[in-house]
């Protein structure tokens, strides 16, 4: 049976995420806390891993009920500690000083920052999934696998890939469930160049993904609807919840059904 196995929030947008036992569903259809914070420049465009590679080399630790962001910046002895609303000015001081220019943090509590606004719900990934794509590459654990490809949902008890019968080969969503909240599963998600690069120092992995798109390609199972995909440089499923799922929760071990 599918069920939940892991539940992974991003609350500041490009930083680590953070695992949890429930998340709370929001009118959006996004979850409470994920992306809810982003980093912007002094143009209004994202400073994320697609842009600025030296993201990556922060490492970040949240305290979710506090609304703490423990960061460690490369060359500080120890972590700064910032309450990510109280002292978001001495946060947005810290990240500019690291990043060479002036960046801002803002919020949105109602969606947060999703990079598709027409699939704001969840991404959905399977544990096998990350098992099976770690093992093309020699010397990429399966946690390093998990922190390039940043999903917020891991479905345990299936076989890699299982996830891909989640979107269909025209238009139409397929419906399915989480526990009693209601999906839509739209598509499977486009990768950018993030996952190319180690989670930790950035460095870029040889030919990652020419490799990535013929192992995809080879592995595809036959049931896949691969109309839907415009590359084989996709992974995961993007999602949309419908307003009735607000407020619901997601909890570890809820049994996963395609309706």
């Amino acid at each position: 049976m599918p069920y939940l196995a892991k539940i992974l929030l991003y609350p500041v947008k490009s930083l680590d995420g953070v695992e949890v036992e429930i998340a709370t569903v929001l009118a959006s259809g996004a979850l409470q806390r994920d992306r809810e914070y982003a980093i912007f420049d002094d143009a209004q465009k994202f400073v994320n891993g697609k842009r600025h590679a030296k993201i990556h080399l922060l490492r970040a630790q949240f305290t979710l009920a506090q609304k703490t962001l423990s960061l460690q910046i490369p060359g500080n002895d120890s972590p700064q500690i910032f309450h990510l609303d109280q002292e978001r000015q001495a946060l947005e001081a810290a990240l500019s000083d690291f990043l060479g220019f002036a960046v801002k943090v803002e919020q949105n509590t109602l969606t947060g920052f999703p990079d598709d606004l027409n699939c704001s719900g969840p991404t959905v990934i399977s544990t096998a999934t990350l098992m099976e794509v770690a093992s093309w590459f020699p010397n990429v654990s399966v946690e390093e696998m998990r922190r390039r490809i940043r999903a917020n949902i891991e479905i345990g008890g299936v076989s890699a890939f299982w996830e891909d019968q989640l979107f269909s080969a025209e238009s139409e969503t397929v419906s399915f469930r989480v526990g009693d909240v209601h999906f839509f599963g739209v598509q499977p998600c486009q990768r950018c160049v993030v996952p190319t690069r180690n989670p930790d120092s950035s460095a870029v992995y040889p030919n990652f993904q020419k490799t990535f798109i013929q192992q995809r390609q080879a592995t595809v199972p036959n049931w896949v609807a691969t109309a839907r995909f415009r590359h084989f440089y996709s992974l995961s499923v993007n999602t949309r919840l419908p307003a009735s799922a607000a407020g619901k929760i997601l909890q570890i071990g809820d049994e996963i059904t395609i309706i």
